[in-house]
């Protein structure tokens, strides 16, 4: 008989999010006031009518997910913005037991006349901070009783963009106008390596790894691996939404050009019928070997379920997902919320989702909620994250002792 995982056991126990979007991540009421006070448009202006008409519970397609993002950036773009959006994602996270994140997001996507790329990503930063800081002088911290937060930050360069995406990116093609586009692209992801290598290095600001978004099919990660070298000779971790949209073989691209640490979702990993290239005769063993690589690796994977279900109509269930293969096969397997607001998700629930749907046993859930932690860009010291992750596994034994039922 299978072991119960209650509800209050994965919402007390000490959690992580290593793909959390900082765009898709934000308070309904906050979306509303600010847009008020910006006098910009939003279809409806209550909660449940942007929960009805934007941010819904099903998506027709890919597209429809992702026009929900047009109204969140548009209040993205002042720093006091910024930092409060930053703030607030932080204090969620904490409430519901996370004591660990990655908030990623495209600083070039806020940027303006008044807002320098320097500027997006200290803003950012000083909300996380605050919120850092408030939950780590509590009392139940300092006597031990509870465990502090800690978090990082993860610079997205996009795949592609258009003059419309923001004015950093309307001027740059704009002044290489007869350059090829993926130049274009190359040049804006070099530029953002080299700020977040600045930044860390000058600023000692926790950014924590370098990440690729956007549009998958049609623009290969390789066209980046000019910033993605830059950014693995200064040290910075890196990540690569890949195997999203596409098959095994933008994995495979993802981790021999791009140095990938780790795989933003990876739902086509297993799917050797997405392979286009013609010289792949063996398409299984090809899966199999990528796949085994990965595991020995530690490469990790960046699972996120009801985001999956909602932008890939071929997942129908949970049970359907990928993540049940990925745990079988022995991959490093955290789980992830993408995008709090458009998936209206917490990691508790996903957490909750994968045990029940998949279900785990206790050792599975233990060591899916421990990968997080391992698998994590931590902003300190190897030695500091390895007694973080000691902690994080004694609170969890207690709270396993405390909360469910001894195993026979």
């Amino acid at each position: 008989m299978r072991e119960k995982i209650t509800p209050e056991f994965i919402r007390r126990i000490p959690k992580s999010d290593l793909h959390v979007h900082l765009d898709g991540s934000l308070r309904i009421k906050t979306l509303i006031e600010l847009a008020r006070e910006q006098k910009l448009e939003l279809p409806a202006w209550t909660e449940e009518g942007l929960r009805k008409l934007v941010f819904k519970p099903t998506y027709a397609n890919l597209g429809e997910y992702l026009h929900g993002f047009m109204y969140t950036c548009a209040v993205m773009q002042t720093p006091e913005n910024l930092e409060r959006i930053a703030m607030e994602l932080a204090e969620d996270n904490i409430a519901e037991g996370v004591r660990y994140i990655e908030v990623r997001f495209a600083p070039q996507l806020h940027t303006s006349a008044q807002l320098s790329t320097p500027e997006v990503i200290r803003a950012v930063n000083k909300g996380l901070d605050k919120a850092a800081k408030a939950h780590n002088r509590s009392a139940d911290v300092r006597a031990g009783k509870d465990l502090p937060f800690h978090y990082g930050v993860i610079i997205c360069a996009m795949r592609r963009f258009a003059k419309g995406f923001s004015p950093y990116y309307a001027d740059l093609l704009r002044i290489m106008q007869h350059a090829k586009p993926e130049e274009v692209f190359a040049t804006a992801s070099l530029e953002l390596a080299r700020t977040a290598s600045e930044m860390v290095r000058e600023e000692r600001l926790p950014i924590v790894g370098f990440d690729l978004a956007g549009e998958e099919a049609g623009f290969p990660a390789e066209i980046h691996q000019t910033a993605y070298q830059y950014a693995h000779d200064h040290f910075i971790k890196k990540t690569v939404h890949a195997g999203e949209a596409y098959g095994p073989e933008s994995i495979f691209q993802a981790i021999t050009r791009c140095h990938a640490n780790r795989i933003g979702h990876g739902t086509f990993l297993f799917a050797d019928d997405m392979i286009r290239d013609p010289e792949i005769s063996d398409r299984k063993r090809y899966v199999s070997d990528l796949a085994d690589y990965i595991a020995g690796q530690r490469i990790g994977i960046e699972v996120c379920p009801t985001s999956n279900l909602q932008t890939t109509p071929s997942i129908k269930t949970i049970a359907d997902h990928p993540v049940k293969k990925m745990i079988e096969w022995g991959l490093s397997v955290s789980i992830c919320t993408d995008n709090r607001l458009m998936s209206n998700t917490t990691v508790s629930r996903e957490l909750q989702l994968v045990a029940e749907h998949v279900k785990l046993s206790r050792r599975e859930l233990r060591n899916l909620v421990v990968a997080g932690f391992k698998g994590s860009f931590f902003p300190g010291s190897h030695v500091e994250k390895r007694a973080f992750v000691d902690r994080v596994i004694e609170r969890y034994e207690a709270l396993e002792f405390e909360l469910l039922k001894p195993l026979n």
